[in-house]
């Protein structure tokens, strides 16, 4: 696995992530009352996290695109 993930493209994956797993959590809104909305939105968070902390896009890879300069 080689890195494809930039730093700005990292940095903004893992900030989205936290606040997908957390918002659900601590935001009293009529969207989270969907437990498919409530449990998938974390589930999201997690993967935009774990690719920025990896530094590795499955999908980039797939497409060929990386932001990671080499």
């Amino acid at each position: 696995m080689t890195a494809n993930v930039g730093n700005l493209d990292r940095l903004l994956r893992l900030a989205l992530g936290v606040v997908l797993i957390v918002a659900p959590f601590l935001l009293d809104l009529p969207l989270f009352a969907n437990a498919l909305v409530k449990f998938g939105m974390p589930m999201v968070g997690l993967v935009f996290a774990g690719t920025a902390l990896f530094r590795f896009c499955p999908l980039y890879a797939m497409f060929g695109f990386k932001s990671h300069r080499d």
